[in-house]
């Protein structure tokens, strides 16, 4: 099967999760037969069309005028580079055209849909997060609404819509009013080869940061909710001396973050190494004796699984797709979102009871071995393609015209939430 991932994240562009997703997905789906292409944007350094791990890889440069990625000018960035990117893929349709697209989340759905319509093949959308979710289902402004307005299309236009977990199936069939045939649950994956460093590596970053120590790696934005897990700290500090925090990430929170750090004079409890990925954020994992991830809003939590591999005991919030992952007690400890006492008791016990911290990663591990396998994904993937080009060639001609509408206020309030 010819497939075409269009994802504004690619190596060496990394933001966040979805990168690392596309990434092992098409590598995986490319050693399993089938033929990749991935469209994303060009960087500095990076090659315009090459082949890399089986994936044909090609980059799009931005198109003049060149916007800033920022909340100012989102909309008018994300425009011109769905015009750039939808030239570069009907250029590679010329060569050979795909079978499917596949489309992660709505900052590609203008040129994901014009290649829908131009090629006459099915499309696939991935919904990694929604704008309503992130903002607890509230759509607080202008910007939100389009937003919304184009996820909501990007589905419609869909054949067949993934999501990472239940609860996200839940909320996009909720928030887009999806049938619930249309849209199917694929988790995330995980290499665990990747996720076992150098012992050597490992037993420097023990040295450097002491302990014990924590990891949380993700965006620094208010639904990952750091704060709650600085809020934590003090209480932490006090039941284990010596304790050190770290918060490897960037995001527009950052700023924030450390003025909160500061108002709790946690010093060099914490420490703030950036955005970590590949062997670093590895090693890191590795070394730390609890992960935590202390989300508001998570449609799954990809870092839950790589912890897991790193063989990380964890920490979670009891929210969202992060339920799915870790089962309490037995493959990790939860706590209830947004509260820092229940955070710190949970790290507590982890910390407290060597017994029970390798348990959980024994337990998780075998789990994550059965379940989440980046071969078993692509599999899975696969076969929401092939669903697709079948309801495509079943129901082109019978789509309903396109009606959108909106309901007012929060629009995942509603008795039947998970």
């Amino acid at each position: 099967m010819r497939t075409m991932i269009l994802s504004w994240e690619y190596p060496p562009v990394m933001v966040g999760g979805l990168g690392r997703h596309v990434h092992a997905l098409a590598t995986s789906l490319a050693a399993a037969g089938h033929e990749v292409t991935v469209v994303s944007r060009h960087t500095d350094g990076a090659a315009y069309d090459e082949v890399v791990e089986g994936v044909r890889v090609v980059r799009v440069p931005e198109d003049p005028p060149v916007f800033a990625f920022d909340e100012q000018t989102l909309l008018a960035w994300t425009m011109a580079f769905n015009h750039a990117l939808a030239r570069a893929a009907l250029r590679v349709a010329d060569e050979t055209a795909p079978d499917v697209i596949h489309a992660h989340d709505w900052l590609v759905a203008h040129a994901a849909t014009t290649l829908k319509h131009q090629l006459g093949v099915p499309l696939v959308a991935t919904v990694h997060a929604t704008e309503a979710g992130r903002h607890q289902g509230w759509l607080p402004g202008p910007l939100n609404r389009s937003i919304h307005s184009i996820e909501w299309w990007l589905t419609y236009e869909a054949r067949r819509v993934i999501t990472c977990s239940e609860y996200m199936r839940w909320e996009v069939t909720r928030l887009f009013d999806l049938p619930p045939d249309k849209c199917e649950p694929i988790p995330n994956g995980v290499d665990a080869h990747a996720w076992k460093p150098d012992p050597a590596a490992v037993a420097a970053v023990r040295k450097e940061y002491g302990g014990p120590l924590v990891l949380f790696a993700g965006r620094l934005v208010y639904e990952k909710g750091v704060h709650n897990l600085l809020a934590a700290v003090p209480r932490l500090r006090r039941r284990h001396p010596g304790l050190r925090v770290v918060i490897a990430g960037e995001g527009p929170h950052l700023d924030e973050l450390k003025a909160q750090a500061k108002r709790l004079r946690l010093g060099r409890s914490v420490a703030w190494p950036g955005f970590l990925e590949g062997e670093k954020l590895a090693t890191v994992a590795a070394a730390a004796d609890c992960a935590v991830v202390p989300s508001i809003y998570e449609p799954f939590g990809m870092i839950a699984l790589e912890a897991t591999a790193a063989g990380t005991p964890l920490v979670v919030a009891d929210t969202g797709g992060l339920r799915e992952i870790v089962t309490h007690g037995i493959t990790g400890l939860r706590f209830p979102a947004q509260n820092p006492a229940g955070l710190a008791d949970a790290v507590t016990a982890i910390l407290s009871d060597e017994v029970l911290a390798r348990r959980l990663v024994r337990d998780a591990r075998a789990v994550l071995a059965r379940d989440y396998s980046w071969t078993t994904i692509a599999d899975r993937t696969a076969g929401a393609y092939r669903r697709a080009i079948r309801d495509e060639r079943r129901l082109r001609a019978d789509q309903a015209p396109l009606s959108m509408t909106f309901r007012d206020g929060n629009l995942l309030a509603t008795a039947d939430a998970p």
